[in-house]
């Protein structure tokens, strides 16, 4: 199913107003409240503008205008019909429908023979310890809310730090694969550098992998 807005603030705004009706601010409060910031990105110029788009697509409507005190005015915006069962249909498919992603380190790591094989090991070392530090702290943030909260209001941050754990396995074992000379390709990584520096053409590809992609 293709929408017109992928962006998961706009998610984030409809789920809000499923509630009651919210100001734009107190719907950013909400969010920040309950951590979801963690989960969505979120500042107040997109808020407003992923609002206002809601609105043209009549998924959102405008209601009563507040003031409080001397703070600028604050329309309180509540969902229509069209925009509840946007939310449910777009929430169904983010659950049930796994997507591709493109993230910066499966990036990087289409490309990493661009880099000789030591400098890949030493900046996966960096990251592996940059990662053990953030699976060490989500393990002390578990175990602070696991007594306070169901499970229920984290489950996002545990889908998280899972995440997290088996990136911190794969890079172990990335690096473990590259030092012991283990990862298939690697004589030919090496061979493509020495070409390189001598100003030789790069060797072949392997059969198998040039002729796949003939």
């Amino acid at each position: 199913m293709s929408r017109k807005s992928s962006n998961p603030l706009a998610l984030a705004v409809l789920s809000c107003l499923f509630e009651k009706p919210m100001h734009p601010y107190e719907i950013a409060a909400t969010l920040r409240e309950r951590h979801k910031d963690e989960s969505i990105k979120l500042n107040y110029g997109s808020l407003y503008a992923v609002v206002e788009g809601l609105q043209r697509r009549r998924l959102i409507e405008a209601g009563e205008t507040l003031r409080e005190g001397n703070r600028p005015e604050r329309t309180v915006y509540s969902l229509t019909d069209a925009g509840r069962i946007e939310l449910i249909d777009w929430l169904s498919e983010l659950i049930s429908q796994p997507a591709k992603e493109f993230t910066q380190f499966e990036a990087g790591l289409s490309l990493m023979p661009v880099l000789l094989p030591e400098e890949v090991v030493r900046l996966l070392e960096e990251r592996r310890k940059r990662l053990e530090i953030e699976v060490a702290q989500a393990a002390s943030l578990r175990g602070l809310l696991a007594p306070e909260l169901p499970r229920l209001f984290f489950v996002e941050a545990e889908y998280r730090w899972k995440l997290k754990e088996a990136e911190l396995d794969f890079v172990r074992a990335l690096i473990d694969d590259i030092v012991s000379g283990r990862l298939e390709g690697l004589d030919f990584w090496r061979k493509a550098h020495q070409a390189l520096e001598r100003g030789e053409p790069r060797p072949e590809l392997p059969q198998p992998y040039s002729s796949s992609r003939d």
